[in-house]
């Protein structure tokens, strides 16, 4: 599969990633022309002009890729290498394969992370599908210079120092995952009932946020997990139980440290490959294209990384 041309050769990349984002023919990112297309010949590689607007364009205008020195065939290296890991690959990872630097394959990593980002769709469980809900927490561990200062502060170690995020997955379906400031019902319930719709059975722990919140569903039950119950018929959580298990092995044994002004990101990450597991009917060749087609009408520019940094 890593030595098909579109992975060795610039020009085999161009040509993939046109037939996937133009499948109909070349369109101009500019005007969204695509009669008055041409390719120009003897100039720079893969540059086409539009007859419409008169202006010059390639495929990677208006996405993810745009203005990136780095050769297009390492992209879809990386995308395929990203999309393909149940654990994620790490930007160190990443740069000793592609042969690039770590600060270039770690801003790599969150651009694709950014074509991964999910169109707009509609609230989960319609029809009165299961969905379950729970939250977790990552980072400052027991052992952490964080937890051994709140230790010293407070007389104990606070859960609430932790990242929290909060995962809606749909049984049997797909999953949506938030990174959240508080865990409150007022956090849980703005939540839910913007992401799940009315008429879904709603299945939690024994949480008391939840108490209320189900009550603006068309039923809620939940498992006793401080009694040891884990599963009532098909009563259970075991489901998001699962995908956070994936996605702590990701960020524990793949990624090690994420800074939580990041993290979000990584979310997005595991929902994507999640959504589009081999469960769902994808191979890595079809969830690495599929990602491919998310890259269009999206920048992320070092600049504006760096500055949600500073603001998160």
């Amino acid at each position: 599969m890593l030595t098909e041309p579109r992975f060795q050769s610039e020009e085999a990349a161009r040509e993939h990633l046109e037939a996937t984002r133009w499948p109909n023919g070349a369109e101009c990112p500019h005007c969204g022309g695509t009669e008055r297309n041409v390719r120009i010949q003897g100039g720079r590689a893969g540059l086409w002009f539009c007859g419409d607007c008169r202006t010059q364009f390639t495929v990677t205008v208006g996405t993810v890729f745009e203005r990136s020195k780095v050769p297009l065939h390492k992209w879809l290296l990386a995308n395929h290498l990203i999309c393909s890991s149940k654990k994620g690959m790490s930007a160190h990872q990443l740069h000793r394969m592609l042969g690039v630097t770590y600060k270039t394959a770690w801003f790599m990593a969150h651009r694709i992370r950014e074509a991964m980002v999910p169109a707009a769709s509609g609230p989960m469980g319609s029809g009165g599908k299961i969905v379950e809900a729970d939250e977790t927490y990552w980072g400052n561990s027991n052992r952490s210079a964080a937890a051994k200062a709140t230790k010293k502060r407070l007389g104990h170690f606070n859960g609430q120092d932790k990242q929290k995020i909060v995962s809606l997955v749909e049984r049997d379906g797909s999953v949506r995952s938030f990174h959240i400031a508080t865990v409150t019902g007022f956090t849980l319930k703005d939540v839910l009932t913007k992401n799940i719709c009315p008429t879904a059975n709603l299945m939690t722990d024994d949480a008391h946020y939840y108490r209320r919140i189900g009550r603006g569903f068309a039923s809620h039950q939940s498992v006793n997990h401080s009694q040891g119950e884990y599963a009532r018929g098909n009563v259970t959580t075991n489901t998001v139980e699962g995908f956070f298990s994936i996605l702590k092995r990701g960020l524990v044994g793949t990624f090690h440290h994420v800074a939580p002004k990041h993290l979000g990101r990584y979310c997005t990450e595991f929902d994507f490959r999640y959504n589009t597991r081999t469960a769902m009917g994808f191979t890595d060749a079809e969830r690495a294209q599929l990602a491919l087609k998310g890259i269009s009408g999206k920048r992320l520019t070092y600049r504006r990384t760096k500055e949600s940094q500073a603001s998160a």
